[in-house]
């Protein structure tokens, strides 16, 4: 079976925040951008890896959810539980470094986990919680 990972969807809350994280702090490539309704679908993605992409997506878009479930979204979002993300880099101190200098939250420092990798944390904008692996 030959099958990759094209598209994934995080929510954002700030479009213009999600962007100065994801393209400015983290250097993806915007490849897309669009509104409708008030609202705006952002599509990022690593420069050299052009078939994978994230698309940060309005959280309340869904018309299918009902009041409740998008309180519950937003809650878990302010929180940080509601989405993870975990990117890789071979340098992890060089990264989280440069992250930290954007001003990027932190939540986790370049650690030697217990069962045997090396990451850091960050949240982005939305709450989203950003792990970096190290992966050489």
């Amino acid at each position: 079976m030959d099958i990759t990972i094209h598209t994934t969807f995080l929510a954002h809350t700030d479009p213009e925040a999600s962007l100065a994280f994801y393209r400015d702090a983290l250097g993806f490539e915007v490849r897309n951008d669009v509104g409708y309704n008030g609202m705006r679908w952002i599509t990022v993605g690593p420069t050299d890896q052009p078939s994978m992409c994230i698309v940060l997506e309005p959280p309340a878009a869904d018309p299918g959810l009902n009041d409740a479930e998008r309180a519950t979204i937003a809650e878990m979002m302010a929180k940080g539980t509601y989405a993870r993300l975990i990117l890789a880099t071979p340098d992890l101190d060089a990264t989280f470094e440069r992250l930290e200098a954007t001003g990027a939250d932190v939540i986790q420092e370049p650690t030697d986990q217990p069962y045997g990798v090396r990451d850091c944390a960050f949240r982005d904008p939305a709450g989203n919680h950003i792990r970096i692996n190290e992966v050489r």
